[in-house]
Formats: structure tokens, C-alpha cells, sequence
């Protein structure tokens, strides 16, 4: 009998975005528009569609664009809750502030700053088949220059996480879906950082071998970790899509010149304007006649447009 997945989840949005600066001085990582919608809302609609419906997001860095994006998740076909970290607790520190509002013994923890296609019925049947404690959903790692790794043994047992490098080579590569029992995170001490990988998941490893396992795919994951990865991907997905990189409440001047561009919400181009693989973001005013190409565009406080390279 197939395995049907938990439908609780711990949805990780609380992190800074540092390397997506500029765009996370603007929204929380996680609340950036992906295709012209926003990247937790495809999250929370992915899980929805899987039957993992019931969802807490943990919230520290600009919680407020987050919330005015998913509310309640009544409209997502989810219930969605929030955990309020005053202080960034990690992705070990997190989960165990969360656990009396998650409420659940074993859950989804989904990286909400990344996107994957991942089937969570897959991984649920393989946390279930091999009573491990903690299953992380892994690919190969084309990139061990760029991501740090995942080591298995012959059995699908996590055996370390090397550093990216050298080290990374032939390890896998984790995509931000995992489940876990609300025992790993119990015992932490309440409201004090910490972290999974490496820290807590190694020793768990340490203390109990085959307690931390890996399911080996082949799932898509798209990655936005700096502004050129954002841009990729958000037009990859558009295109992939048939839609535009668009944003609500955006107008753009009949005689401007959008190409390869991203639009956020509230944007205004103005005649005679041309943008090329530009990011604008919420609320910009872009002045008729004003000529910008790979810039980030920002609305300052006085209102007017302040630029950044993306490259």
C-alpha cells in the first residue's frame, strides 16, 4: 500500500537572503516573485496539491510580505500558521520553536527559499520503509564547486556533509525537502540558534548510524540564491510556462521597450523607456525616457529609482 505523506509541514522562510541582496531589502526571500508569482505561494500550492495542507512558516526577516501574500492559505486550499522567531534561530532552532504549533509527530521541513518538483509521496514511502528518523531528498551534485554535499553509504545511510570542493565531489546534493520526527528537534534547547547540517544531523548520525537516510532522484530544483540565479530562473519558468515575468498592478507605456525583463507589483514604465533584463521592483516609477540594462531597480525613499548591477 502506497504511503501517503504527512500533511503537516514546517515551511523554512525566516533566513535574511543576504546573497539575493538588493531584492531582499525589498521582501523576504521566499515572498520574491517567481514568473509573476511569488515563490511561497508555488511552494505552498505544491504541497497543497499533495496533500501536505497543513503548514507553519517560521518568520523573522520582513514577515509582513510574507503574510500579505499568504494570509490564512484559504485561497491555496492549506491552513497556514506562523511561528515568530525574534531572534533567527536556523534550521535546527526553528523547527524546534515551531514544534507545539506544527503539532505533529513526524512533518515535511521544505526550504522555502528554493523550488523543486520533487514527488513527496516518493519520499514519504522511503522515511516509512526505512524507519530512519530523518530522510533528505538529494540529487546528484553537478556542482560540488558551488553546493556542499551529502554522503551515503551503499544503504542510503547519510554518512557526512562535505564542504563544497573537492570534497563535494561524487556526493549529492540536498534540495530542501526533507521529513522529520519531532523528536530529532525536542530535545534542543527552546530559542537558542542552531542548525541541522552539519551540526544536529551529525550527531545524530555519530549517535545513531542509519538514523539520517537520503532518497536519490532525479527531481527538477531551481535554485535563487543570487540575482543572476533569480533572473534565470524566473524566465526559465515563464517561458516554460507561457506567461510573463509580470507582477499585479503593473503599467507599462505602449512606446517603452521590455525585454527579458522582471516586473514586480506596482511598477510604472514610462514612454519612450527601455529595459533590458532589468529586475524592477515593488512600487518603482521608472521616468519616461530612461534607458537601463542587467540593473536592479529600486524605489528609494524620496521615490526615486536607485540601481544595482546584477550580473
Amino acid at each position: 500500500m502506497a504511503s501517503v505523506p504527512p500533511r503537516h509541514a514546517l515551511i523554512l522562510t525566516a533566513g535574511l537572503g543576504t546573497r539575493l541582496q538588493p531584492l531582499t531589502t525589498v521582501r523576504a526571500k521566499p515572498a520574491i516573485p517567481v514568473a509573476g508569482i511569488p515563490m511561497i505561494r508555488r511552494i505552498v500550492a505544491r504541497l497543497a496539491g499533495s496533500g501536505v495542507d497543513d503548514l507553519v512558516l517560521n518568520l523573522h526577516h520582513l514577515p509582513e510580505t510574507l503574510t500579505a501574500v499568504l494570509g490564512d492559505g484559504r485561497d491555496l486550499s492549506a491552513r497556514i500558521r506562523y511561528s515568530w522567531e525574534p531572534l533567527l534561530l536556523g534550521s535546527a532552532g526553528g523547527p524546534r520553536r515551531a514544534l507545539p504549533i506544527v503539532g505533529a509527530d513526524t512533518f515535511f521541513i521544505i526550504n522555502g527559499d528554493t523550488l523543486t518538483d520533487v514527488d513527496l509521496q516518493a519520499v514519504a514511502a522511503a522515511h516509512d520503509a526505512s524507519a530512519a528518523r530523518v530522510t533528505l531528498a538529494l540529487v546528484a551534485n553537478t556542482q560540488p564547486d558551488r553546493y556542499g554535499g551529502v554522503s551515503l553509504d551503499d544503504a542510503g545511510r547519510v554518512t557526512g556533509f562535505p564542504r563544497r570542493g573537492a570534497a563535494a565531489i561524487g556526493s549529492y546534493h540536498f534540495i530542501g525537502v526533507q521529513i522529520a520526527g519531532a523528536d530529532v528537534f525536542a530535545a534542543l534547547p527552546p530559542d537558542r540558534p542552531s542548525n541541522t547540517i552539519p551540526d544536529v544531523y551529525g550527531a545524530l548520525i555519530a549517535a545513531e548510524p542509519g538514523s539520517v537516510r537520503g532518497y536519490v532522484c532525479s527531481a527538477g530544483f531551481w535554485d535563487v540564491g543570487t540575482t543572476a540565479d533569480y533572473w534565470r530562473t524566473s524566465n526559465a519558468l515563464a517561458a516554460a510556462e507561457r506567461r510573463e515575468s509580470v507582477g499585479v498592478r503593473a503599467r507599462v507605456d505602449p512606446s517603452a521597450q521590455v525585454t527579458r525583463s522582471i516586473l514586480w507589483d506596482d511598477v510604472e514604465v514610462g514612454a519612450d523607456c527601455s529595459l533590458d533584463e532589468c529586475i524592477v521592483t515593488d512600487g518603482v516609477r521608472v521616468p519616461r525616457g530612461s534607458h537601463y540594462a542587467r540593473q536592479v531597480l529600486l524605489r528609494d525613499s524620496d521615490g526615486t529609482v536607485r540601481t544595482a548591477p546584477h550580473d
